[in-house]
């Protein structure tokens, strides 16, 4: 089996510039993607090696002796399946799997086909939640704060980062973002009645954004795609309780630590005062 390893990673090198066929798969996050090892009619497969060869080189799966092999310690281990056709299946796809595979294929007689695929993963749509502090009042408030939770299911590795659409420096405020940037707490008022809101989810090969109006939940009930203020206990609550006990940390042990030091350097000073002189 090693000399068969061996073998087939100097075949593989050797033929990789036969490049006869390309194609391009798409997949998004959490989702499959099916690389298709595509050959002729009559071209009867005896041998087929698949490999990652960018970003990283990495031995993907094989197949010789009619004995599939997937268990080869690359990213895609336990990830990676191959069918009867020879096809790879690569799954739940992560943000950082897009990249080039390629497929050398090997018939029975001898004759060698090599094919490229480029995998692009996209990111999917985000959820955005409006979290409101409704008031006890009949009239409809005047302002009222809103926390946008902001969430994309079955993903990792993402960057989050809001936009405030139409205004003329659409950046954030830092202080109003919790949780590395899922929650943004702004505070409305009548003219904001129409402003929007967008969170962009982005990696290195895609982005999405979802946008909400947060002004329309300030006069609502809770309603798909809404919750009402007490919920975002939930969500921003322990964020808030982890800074005040960090500050309160800080500022306990500050002065704590400081009147320790003095009473330290006094005991040391009356020892010196009561020791008797030789």
């Amino acid at each position: 089996m090693a000399v068969w390893s061996l073998w087939s990673l100097l075949l593989w090198k050797a033929l990789l510039p036969m490049v006869i066929a390309s194609a391009r798969v798409q997949g998004q996050v959490g989702g499959s993607a099916l690389l298709v090892a595509d050959h002729p009619p009559g071209f009867q497969v005896r041998e087929a090696i698949w490999r990652s060869v960018w970003p990283s080189e990495e031995l993907l799966a094989t197949f010789f002796r009619g004995s599939p092999e997937t268990l080869y310690h690359s990213r895609f281990l336990g990830r990676a399946q191959l069918h009867s056709n020879l096809s790879l299946e690569l799954r739940p796809l992560e943000s950082g799997d897009s990249g080039n595979f390629s497929v050398l294929l090997v018939d029975k007689q001898g004759r060698a086909r090599s094919q490229t695929l480029q995998l692009k993963v996209y990111v999917p749509r985000p959820v955005v939640k409006v979290f409101i502090a409704v008031s006890g009042d009949a009239q409809p408030p005047k302002t009222c704060q809103a926390f946008l939770s902001c969430w994309a299911p079955n993903i990792s590795d993402i960057t989050y980062s809001w936009r405030r659409e139409g205004a003329v420096d659409p950046a954030m405020e830092p202080g109003g973002l919790f949780t590395d940037g899922q929650v943004l707490r702004v505070s409305l008022g009548p003219g904001d009645k129409g402003v929007a809101y967008s969170c962009i989810v982005s990696n290195p090969v895609s982005w999405d954004l979802a946008t909400v109006i947060p002004w329309e939940s300030c006069h609502r009930q809770a309603a798909p795609g809404r919750a009402s203020y007490k919920d975002v206990l939930l969500v921003v609550v322990p964020v808030l309780l982890l800074l005040i006990l960090a500050g309160l940390s800080a500022w306990h042990w500050g002065p704590w630590s400081g009147k320790k030091k003095k009473d330290v350097c006094a005991d040391e000073v009356d020892q010196e005062t009561e020791s008797p002189l030789v």
